[in-house]
């Protein structure tokens, strides 16, 4: 008995010996404010700091894009009378091309581009043969009327609707062709356009120059979907985690393919695989463009 009884008391001493302790440092005015000061520090970091405050809220809130797409589908015929209506006012941008005063400012042809011609178009429009294609950035359209010939010499009538707010990206110069600014706005619209006009193709590509989100959200909203949609425009994570997730809601499920260029930037192939993970795709790699099956 005064063993057990001495080795229990043993036990129950240390616990004893830091209750007192912690008693003696927490009683005294000055620990009291120094606690104080520590939970108003916790308190602040566990506010502001992304890291401490992150929980599964943030996590739906950071992957929600909710799908509530127009419920009535646009026929493919009627598409290109529908962006005229809702963004042209139901006329044509082509009639009356170019404007006297910008005309002298173009040059007669400049599609620049980046993979603007690799095989991944060829290959994809003979396998999904679309009637509407969405390109999300399009710069001078090098990739557009690229497309526009081949569905013209696979005998499809396609429409291809081109996203882009045709302003570049600051500090863009070319070394090779530039463009001037007229009262600070860019010419790069007029010359995506003088482009089209030179590949004869105004009858098949059709623009809404806006930021990629508001541009989709139209879409959208609007009941028009792509059966074959690109995504090439910023190559950072975020700006490409949104961008494909806005286009993935006006692909045409099922049969559309959501696909995309620069795949050697980083941010993009991250934004990429996070969204092939989360839904379900496998990520097909063709040059330097992505696939998702």
């Amino acid at each position: 008995m005064t063993s057990a009884s001495s080795t229990a008391q043993r036990h129950r001493n240390p616990f004893k010996r830091l209750s007192a302790l912690a008693y003696q440092t927490f009683s005294k005015p000055r620990a009291n404010i120094i606690l104080l000061i520590s939970l108003f520090i916790l308190g602040y970091l566990s506010h502001y700091h992304p890291f401490l405050s992150f929980d599964a809220n943030d996590l739906y809130e950071h992957n929600n894009f909710p799908n509530e797409c127009a419920a009535d589908l646009v026929p493919s015929p009627q598409v290109r009378q529908t962006i005229l209506d809702r963004v042209f006012n139901g006329s044509s941008p082509w009639v009356g091309f170019p404007p006297p005063n910008i005309a002298p400012l173009l040059w007669q042809e400049w599609t620049k581009g980046w993979g603007s011609n690799a095989p991944v178009f060829e290959h994809l429009i003979r396998q999904v043969r679309p009637r509407i294609i969405i390109e999300v950035g399009t710069f001078l359209g090098a990739s557009a009327t690229h497309m526009a010939g081949l569905t013209r010499s696979l005998g499809l009538e396609s429409t291809i609707i081109c996203i882009d707010d045709f302003r570049g990206w600051p500090g863009y110069y070319d070394e090779g062709k530039s463009l001037g600014m007229v009262n600070g706005e860019s010419l790069l619209l007029y010359q995506f356009m003088q482009n089209v006009v030179k590949a004869n193709a105004t009858d098949s590509i059709l623009y809404l120059p806006f930021s990629t989100g508001t541009a989709l959200g139209g879409l959208c909203n609007w009941g028009v979907y792509g059966d074959l949609v690109e995504v090439d425009a910023a190559h950072d994570f975020h700006s490409t985690w949104m961008d494909i997730n806005n286009a993935y809601k006006v692909l045409r499920k099922p049969g559309g393919v959501l696909f995309g260029h620069d795949y050697v930037w980083v941010g993009v192939r991250k934004a990429v695989h996070s969204f092939a993970r989360r839904h379900g795709f496998r990520v097909t790699i063709h040059g330097e463009h992505w696939i998702l099956y």
